[in-house]
């Protein structure tokens, strides 16, 4: 019987961008979900990193999420292309205290739509993360407003973040999770694409050890 369950249980390993104008928190946010740390000290990403997140997700489903922590002035650079490629899921993440970096999300969204898609041809599940919503003097977009962008802009929907404080990472990330299992079921994820995800899993395990590429 033991045996029996064990071969129900599925294994997915799903590639999830971070993206978003350079001091954003995309670091912050991750270290938060991955390994509930927060520095007010990260360097600046330089290229990308990586960080694997296993989520234990309900009795029969594991999911190991591969985060990439991807620059962010590497938006035009010849590499996102690479960087993109396999993603089945994305973090988008603006910095509630400057308009600035809320300007750039709809030229983020584009580069991402045009270099990755799911293969049925679909954009692939994204989420606006409205980060640093713990600095009370944020002057961030009003709810009505980030609704609306969202179902213009093609994002599953947004949340108010704070890495800091802790806020809404945990609840973004599942949001996105869940969308990306609904995403994949009834496709032969894992039978197809076997070899491709042990050959994300070591690529990570190696960059990881330089902590950049």
């Amino acid at each position: 019987m033991a045996g029996g369950s064990v071969s129900e249980c599925k294994e997915y390993l799903f590639k999830v961008l971070v993206i978003g104008e350079l001091g954003v928190g995309k670091t912050s946010i991750i270290k938060r979900y991955v390994h509930e740390l927060f520095s007010q000290h990260y360097r600046a990403t330089i290229g990308v990193d990586f960080a694997l997140k296993v989520i234990n997700w309900d009795s029969k489903t594991l999911v190991r999420l591969q985060l990439w922590d991807i620059a962010g002035q590497e938006r035009f650079g010849n590499m996102t292309r690479v960087y993109y490629k396999e993603a089945v899921g994305a973090l988008v993440v603006f910095d509630v205290t400057r308009s600035s970096t809320f300007d750039a999300i709809s030229k983020w969204k584009h580069d991402l739509d045009t270099k990755v898609k799911l293969p049925n041809g679909n954009p692939i599940p994204s989420v606006l993360l409205a980060n640093k919503c713990d600095q009370k003097d944020a002057s961030s977009t009003s709810p009505s407003a980030l609704d609306g962008f969202c179902k213009e802009a093609g994002f599953l929907g947004w949340f108010e973040t704070s890495a800091k404080d802790n806020i809404n990472v945990d609840e973004a990330a599942r949001f996105l999770v869940e969308n990306i299992l609904a995403s994949v079921k009834g496709l032969p994820y894992e039978e197809n694409t076997g070899d491709r995800v042990q050959l994300d899993q070591d690529m990570a395990v190696a960059e990881s050890k330089s902590g950049c590429c």
